[in-house]
């Protein structure tokens, strides 16, 4: 008899003889879950991501109708992610990853909520999915909102407190966007006497916005088993990266036993840094099958958020490859699907917020795998996600449905390294009984549930940053970023020129903000990595003693590779302050820097000065205002991107090109 054919056998025997039946036969039982929609088990609070760090920068930029599929391919039901939350940044004008996000209130006065693309991201998801649960964190903080304490800066003060409230106020005013969670400082330690004062101040607005605490570790946990007050103002404890130094789920006894929700509020298949996932279901799709899994299954977690929802940010930044698809060229309108949007819909597009985990039909396979079973609200409708990640052959498992739970035909939808959310059977249990073999190193969607689909629109090809390139910043509104330039720092507006008609580039913050991790000066970049020779220029206008910085060849805008030592990108530098006094530089985060030339120039601050880098193999050349003030060799930077920078004051840049030799 075939081994297959025994292996069903096996499975058809009642439970008291199939052990002996099977070792006589030299196989393994047919494992049998019994799916009980009775069953005890947590609720489900949804898979979402984070749009934070400048992760999404460059996805505003994009034509349509490219733009809208990637949105589509992120919140559209039945189309791709389906992501259920979103979580945004408070922006505050400084660097918390790959660039800084713009604040909505730089001053006690200054007031506007049309800064950025977060405020359209989330109206964009919301289009798409109106119940999106929608949440918003800051990792930086303006200068006047922040204060000392025990020597050190903070965020946790009164202003930031109302400056938090103000943002989510903001979002239902002017965007009619309710904001469902908030948290409080990314990373960061966390502040008892804050976090009750921002929940007295939602409270005080009648904003429904609850406080996830505290987007780093369990701490907090311990500190609410002994404050009822503060238990009572948590409603969800949120834990970043939560797997130990081995991959397993770590979350704490304290955390488990206050009876909180517990989220992975922000996670990545790689624990935080690097290249995460690609198209290929190898690279990163079936790390993350596991992960939607395990984060139930040994943390009790019952959401988990991914950083990024996309990948718009250029390259040579921290942590490329963050996103759950790709499109960092906006250019050309190209972007990737990659294999994770497809894992993630595997539970987003077959169970919903609200629906309940059914902990005795979830759990680890024998044969390597896991599984997560859930019900509807109404106790109908049931799903599983299942996945085979490691296997080395088939399992073949046999059901029971019962407790209540829809009997009816079951649709099985897989995706592995030759798939991708495909339905791939159909099955009518007998007597609420049936089997299936799964395929090794497998992810699968069991359900009772319709209505899953698969969005099929394709990018146009991928095409090089276009050279020449060139903005005169006339066709950008008043108060908006240009299209393709990246803030690292600061903010870079286009603002009325001074001293002559039109539009120019300003730097726009005066007053260094709170910082998260590590603030480099102001700078905003653009341009392509592969670009080896060339001239980069643009006419300055020095509106404060800051001075004005063009920079190329940038090999890395990584600041992590440095540990955030050096306050400017890799690469070379030209820097000219209002007096004429100026200095060529080369930056490196691997090698040391140096100083290639410096001088005086004869200038009037009160004029328009052009300045100019050109490259041409190790030979640099330095001009300003056609005259060349510098020629030097130097080979520590082969090629690389373009940038246009400043202190923390203000400074204008206009007529901005770029052009092969």
């Amino acid at each position: 008899m075939r081994s297959a054919g025994r292996l069903t056998i096996c499975a058809a025997l009642l439970p008291a003889v199939v052990s002996a039946f099977c070792a006589r036969a030299g196989l393994a039982a047919s494992p049998r879950i019994v799916i009980d929609g009775y069953s005890a088990g947590k609720t489900f609070d949804g898979l979402g991501a984070v749009s934070a760090g400048g992760s999404t920068r460059l996805l505003i930029d994009y034509p349509e109708p490219q733009r809208s599929r990637i949105l589509d391919y992120l919140f559209k039901p039945g189309y791709g992610a389906a992501l259920q939350h979103l979580k945004v940044e408070i922006g505050a004008d400084g660097q918390s990853t790959d660039g800084s996000e713009p604040s909505h209130m730089r001053t006690p006065k200054d007031h506007d909520s049309t800064r950025g693309y977060e405020w359209w991201l989330m109206t964009e998801a919301r289009k798409r999915n109106p119940r999106i649960v929608l949440e918003v964190l800051p990792w930086a903080a303006p200068r006047w909102v922040g204060e000392r304490a025990a020597g050190k800066e903070t965020l946790y003060s009164p202003r930031m407190a109302a400056y938090v409230v103000d943002f989510i106020g903001t979002a239902k005013r002017d965007h009619a966007l309710d904001i469902a969670y908030a948290g409080i400082w990314n990373e960061r330690d966390w502040n008892i006497p804050y976090i009750k004062l921002l929940h007295q101040l939602l409270k005080a607005r009648q904003l429904s916005t609850r406080i996830v605490c505290c987007d780093g570790d369990w701490s907090i946990a311990d500190a609410m088993r002994t404050d009822p007050e503060l238990a009572a103002d948590v409603a969800v404890i949120g834990a970043h990266y939560p797997r130990d130094e081995q991959g397993r789920v770590s979350t704490t006894a304290a955390a488990r036993s206050t009876g909180t929700p517990l989220w992975s509020s922000e996670d990545q298949p790689n624990s935080g840094g690097g290249p995460i996932v690609s198209r290929d279901w190898l690279q990163g799709g079936r790390i993350l099958a596991q992960i939607y899994n395990q984060n139930y299954l040994q943390g009790s977690m019952t959401s988990t958020e991914i950083w990024s929802p996309v990948t718009s940010y250029y390259d040579n930044l921290p942590a490329a490859g963050s996103g759950l698809m790709q499109a960092n060229t906006p250019w050309s309108g190209h972007y990737e699907v990659k294999s994770t949007i497809w894992v993630t819909a595997h539970t987003t597009q077959f169970a919903q917020p609200g629906w309940r985990y059914l902990d005795s039909a979830s759990g680890n396979l024998p044969d390597k795998g896991s599984y997560v079973s859930l019900r509807s609200k109404d106790g109908r409708n049931w799903s599983m996600i299942l996945e085979t990640v490691g296997a080395e052959r088939p399992q073949k498992i046999t059901f029971q449905v019962t407790g209540g739970l829809a009997d009816g035909r079951i649709h099985v939808w897989e995706t592995n390294n030759s798939r991708s959310l495909a339905q791939v059977a159909s099955l009518t249990p007998v007597r609420g009984s049936f089997e299936y073999l799964f395929d090794p190193d497998s992810l699968y969607s069991l359900t009772t549930t319709s209505g899953q689909g698969k969005g099929l629109a394709e990018p146009p090809s991928g095409t090089p940053f276009p050279l020449p390139y060139a903005d005169d910043f006339e066709q950008t509104p008043v108060g908006r970023a240009p299209k393709f330039l990246s803030d690292q720092d600061g903010a870079f507006e286009v603002r009325p020129c001074v001293g002559r008609r039109g539009r120019c580039l300003e730097q726009v913050v005066q007053e260094k903000p709170v910082a998260w991790a590590a603030m480099p000066d102001p700078y905003t970049l653009a341009g392509d990595a592969a670009w080896q020779d060339y001239r980069v220029a643009a006419d300055v206008r020095f509106l404060s003693s800051a001075p004005a910085r063009l920079m190329g060849r940038i090999d890395s805008a990584n600041d992590w590779e440095d540990d955030g030592q050096s306050p400017l990108p890799s690469g070379y530098l030209f820097s000219m302050k209002s007096t004429g006094e100026w200095e060529l530089s080369s930056i490196s985060f691997h090698h040391p820097s140096a100083l290639l030339a410096s001088g005086k120039a004869a200038i009037d601050r009160a004029q328009w000065h052009r300045l100019q880098l050109e490259f041409h193999g190790s030979r640099i050349l330095a001009s300003v205002d056609g005259l060349q003030i510098a020629g030097v060799d130097n080979s520590a930077h082969a090629r690389g991107m373009i940038a246009l920078g400043t202190e923390w004051d203000r400074v204008q840049f206009d007529n901005l090109q770029v052009s092969g030799r």
